[in-house]
């Protein structure tokens, strides 16, 4: 992802990626994004808009996998990021089983 700074990456990755070290989650960023914009606090969030912009939450909304986002917060950031219209919001990415 271009434009990410690694070092606020870091600090988003000690508090809601705790099972892995820094570093080790910072290798996917887009992870990092999507577990913020789901669980992320106020000031974080604000912090995360400002840091990435809309273009990269929208690629990562975009991108999500199964389980990646709750239905509150998957309604949200398509309302934010004017992704969908009211009652329009695209249901939750599944995982497949083959």
């Amino acid at each position: 992802m271009i434009g990410v700074d690694p070092e606020i990456l870091k600090l988003m990755a000690q508090k809601y990626i705790w099972w892995k070290s820094p570093n080790e989650a910072i290798a996917m960023p887009e992870r990092v994004i999507a577990q913020v914009m789901d669980r992320g606090d106020y000031g974080d969030v604000q912090r995360l808009v400002a840091t990435v912009g809309n273009g990269v939450l929208r690629e990562v909304l975009s991108q999500a996998q199964a389980g990646q986002f709750s239905a509150r917060s998957w309604a949200y950031w398509h309302y934010r990021l004017g992704l969908a219209e009211v009652d329009r919001v695209p249901p939750l990415p599944v995982r497949v089983l083959s």
